[in-house]
């Protein structure tokens, strides 16, 4: 079973779900915004997908362009980068897909379809 932690205003997340519905992927909806993933998932979330922090940031965003996040993430570690992460769903690169073994952030079609 899986996670699919979206925002589901959001095209991308829609797009993301689609595909999860037609490859008959089973997984627990999650949304973003009201359920903010904390700094202990994302610790957990960074590693398994073997992506440094900066990925996990929506760098598309308002709020990550209002914070002037851009300049300012360079000189965090990760643990300053997973606590600013944890206060805002906003702030979180989305879909994110979560099983125990694997993350995926970000939708990229063919590393989604690997799951089914």
């Amino acid at each position: 079973m899986f996670i699919f932690v979206c925002y589901p205003k959001c095209s991308t997340c829609k797009k993301a779900k689609d595909l999860l519905d037609s490859l008959n992927v089973k997984y627990e909806i999650r949304d973003i915004k009201t359920n903010n993933p904390t700094f202990e998932e994302l610790k957990v979330w960074v590693h398994l997908s073997k992506l440094p922090v900066s990925k996990f940031f929506n760098t598309s965003g308002i709020l990550y362009r209002t914070l002037n996040l851009k300049d300012k993430i360079k000189s965090m570690s990760e643990n300053e980068c997973l606590e600013l992460l944890a206060t805002d769903g906003m702030l979180v690169k989305r879909p994110i897909l979560v099983s125990e073994h694997r993350v995926l952030v970000g939708f990229k079609q063919n590393d989604w379809e690997s799951v089914a």
